[in-house]
């Protein structure tokens, strides 16, 4: 494992995590290099007969130096905004790899992509492939796109990241879906590819996908039917990851033992009904390769005790990782060194942040821990960093990639000063 205890030391690679801590600060996220690739090996190699396409999803993970270890393995992108297709650019991700989607989609940001020249844009809605449309013709330029459709299937994820269902945002319902496809055809500009799906986030049970694939491949007759033609299947992400069981032994108590499927078996369920239409195929992975890559190193501050709740506070907040708070998230904590303590409490680890809702873990058995100590919190290269905020006037935290017994900064803490560095009268 990338990321393990030796001799009750945790090490990332061949690096001593105390030893980054001591020299960087805390909070620090930790990196894996050697553990991103993996990932990345994981991915090419179970899809191997039919080479799609993989764009990751720079929503879990914008740092740039990561990108550009990703786009060196081959991999596009799956982008929200313009400022992620600028970022993807940036990283050396060709545009002809970039899959623009997202509900609201700003007039500017589809003249970007349109220049840039990118694979496809996943329309969500009538009135954007109509704006997409008049947008391309003024500029003279082809727009090709996906029609995202809702399948109305339950990812039975999070309701805050399941968007599958009829009663979600995203995508067009199934009935609409042939009349924007036959408008999409008639209009001059435009260049109808295929149809994209998306069910949602850290889905753990393939059946979900596996309904997917066979509600698409009723989808293809149907069109087929309409004389409509696919050449593409868009098939997203939401592949779930373990944030259970992140280490090679159990040290907390409180573990959940559930068995996640791995990336083959995913694509055996997904490939499984479509494996003989003709049709390429594209996949936007983001938190299953990235998310158990990386661990944010915190200190404890203090420890507090009321009568009915003991506090670890800790120098990281909701600020530098929401998840816990925003979806009620498990992460995996442990001390830095010595976890294998006989002492274990209850506790809730929490943050410096004004908000009751500031913590990592609530009512947590954890081995007792000391001011000053370093704690883990693990799998957290996902949604991690990316939705971490300046909230309550927080520098955001540093990050660190570690290559073997190697490791460097891939993106400086911010300063005091940086929290003034978009105000142009200071």
């Amino acid at each position: 494992m990338a990321i393990r205890y030796e001799n009750g030391s945790l090490m990332v690679e061949q690096v001593p995590v105390e030893k980054i801590a001591s020299e960087h600060g805390t909070p620090i996220y930790v990196y894996s290099q050697a553990g991103i690739f993996e990932n990345l090996r994981a991915w090419s190699t179970a899809f191997e007969d039919r080479q799609p396409l993989f764009c990751f999803a720079l929503k879990a993970n914008d740092n740039l130096e990561i990108l550009k270890l990703i786009s060196q393995r081959g991999f596009g992108a799956d982008v929200v905004s313009g400022g992620e297709l600028f970022i993807a650019r940036k990283a050396g991700i060709p545009s002809d790899k970039i899959v623009f989607a997202g509900v609201g989609k700003r007039a500017e940001e589809i003249e970007h992509a349109l220049n840039e020249k990118i694979r496809a844009f996943n329309v969500e809605s009538r009135q954007e492939l109509e704006l997409i449309q008049s947008i391309a013709r003024r500029i003279d330029l082809p727009a090709p796109i996906h029609i995202r459709v809702n399948p109305d299937i339950d990812a039975r994820s999070h309701p805050y990241i399941s968007t599958g269902l009829s009663t979600n945002k995203f995508g067009v319902q199934a009935e609409q879906a042939i009349d924007l496809i036959k408008l999409a055809a008639s209009l001059s500009h435009i260049d109808f590819k295929g149809i994209h799906v998306h069910i949602g986030s850290q889905v753990t049970d393939i059946s979900p996908f596996e309904a997917t694939s066979r509600w698409l491949k009723e989808m293809y007759s149907l069109l087929k039917e309409h004389g409509i033609t696919i050449s593409t299947f868009d098939l997203g992400g939401g592949l779930g990851v373990d944030y259970h069981n992140v280490t090679e032994a159990s040290h907390d108590c409180d573990e959940k033992k559930e068995r996640i499927p791995n990336v083959r078996e995913y694509a055996e369920a997904v490939i499984g009904p479509l494996r003989h239409l003709p049709v390429d195929f594209v996949f936007e992975p983001g938190r299953s390769i990235i998310a158990n890559t990386a661990v944010l190193i915190v200190s404890v501050l203090y420890t507090k005790q009321n009568d009915s709740k003991k506090f670890v506070i800790v120098d990281g907040g909701m600020n530098d990782l929401i998840r816990p708070s925003l979806y009620q998230a498990y992460h995996h904590i442990l001390p830095v060194s010595s976890p294998d303590r006989d002492e274990k409490e209850r506790v809730d680890v929490v943050g410096p942040i004004c908000e009751t809702s500031d913590f990592f873990a609530r009512d947590r058995l954890m081995p007792v821990v000391m001011p000053g100590e370093h704690l883990a919190i693990f799998s957290v290269g996902a949604y991690g960093y990316s939705l971490s905020s300046n909230y309550n006037g927080r520098p955001r935290s540093a990050e660190a990639l570690v290559d073997g017994s190697n490791f460097r900064v891939i993106r400086r803490a911010e300063t005091y000063e940086d929290l003034l560095n978009l105000y142009d009268s200071v």
